[in-house]
């Protein structure tokens, strides 16, 4: 169901001022100010537009090498995710939207690409948020992006998103992609240094304190700075880019925290049909007792065609 009005946007919103705003959400009653997020009870019905949005080389250039990808005159079915953020945040950080910004909690991402993306095709954007419904561990809504170009729509992504707080246990999850082995291995391995969340958040605008610094990760209760799951999802994906078709289908659920610095490596699961399911796992090894323990993952995922005509 389209939302009840549409609204469109001269240019990209700058994401340092909408932290700003989702920065006051923290402090106990600035929700009662107009601007900020946290006073509604249902999710805005809006769609947020941008249109005409062209790709800035430069900014891609530096995306792909900080997530692994190859320079090509094509986008990674990642970077409209990039191009759409800002909106994302302005749609989160407003007065209508029932959540203060920070504190949410990324649970899964899919995008289906629906064909190769030139990198100086104009892309039309859409953002909306949709389906707030109950969730084991709190509340859950579904994020929305789009992007066009003229009438056909060319990629979209999903993600679901939670709010903790009270308890649904009869609530459902999403189901996550199938599992891959314990005992598959490590097909490739990444040493990841405790200024990632810093380099991400430069070319994708997503400043979120507990990935910038372990100082500003602890204001909000973790040990040290978190790599952005987004970033996760990217790397991932640019591992497997000489693998994946030009129309594509990724979905990956986030798992434990990935706490920067860290060594993570990639397994894989070749399927039927061209699947390749992967899991973003801890590359150092535990043991438990003097026996190897499961290892820890931090994403799981797959790659698979999508089906004919496909929106999720």
């Amino acid at each position: 169901m389209q939302p009840a009005r549409t609204e469109r946007l001269d240019g990209p919103p700058g994401s340092l001022g909408l932290y700003g705003r989702a920065g006051l959400g923290a402090i106990p009653g600035a929700s009662l100010l107009p601007f900020v997020g946290g006073r509604g009870s249902t999710l805005p019905d809006v769609e947020l537009r941008l249109e005409g949005v062209e790709v800035d080389r430069e900014r891609l250039a530096e995306y792909n090498e900080v997530c692994g990808f190859t320079l090509r005159e094509t986008l990674p079915a990642t970077y409209p995710h990039i191009l759409a953020f800002p909106l994302q945040m302005k749609l989160m950080a407003s007065g209508e939207f029932p959540f203060p910004l920070l504190g949410l909690v990324h649970l899964d991402n899919s995008i289906i690409r629906h064909r190769a993306i030139g990198a100086g095709e104009r892309l039309d954007l859409a953002v909306r948020a949709e389906d707030l419904r109950p969730h084991p561990k709190g509340k859950a809504f579904t994020l929305v992006a789009e992007a066009s170009v003229g009438d056909e729509l060319v990629w979209e992504e999903r993600g679901t998103i939670l709010r903790r707080g009270g308890s649904n246990p009869e609530a459902e999850r999403n189901p996550r992609p199938d599992p891959v082995p314990d005992g598959a291995q490590l097909t490739t391995q990444w040493k990841l240094g405790d200024d990632l969340g810093r380099r991400y958040a430069g070319v994708s605008g997503d400043r979120n304190p507990i990935h910038m610094h372990a100082l500003s990760a602890k204001a909000f209760g973790f040990p040290r700075a978190i790599a952005h799951g987004m970033w996760s999802q990217a790397r991932c994906l640019a591992q497997l880019e000489s693998r994946t078709p030009d129309a594509v289908r990724t979905d990956a659920s986030f798992g434990k925290p990935l706490f920067l610095p860290a060594k993570v490596g990639l397994a894989l699961d070749e399927r039927e049909g061209g699947e390749i399911g992967f899991a973003l796992r801890d590359a150092r090894g535990r043991a438990k007792d003097g026996e190897p323990s499961p290892p820890t993952e931090h994403l799981l995922g797959v790659i698979r065609p999508p089906a004919p005509n496909a929106t999720r």
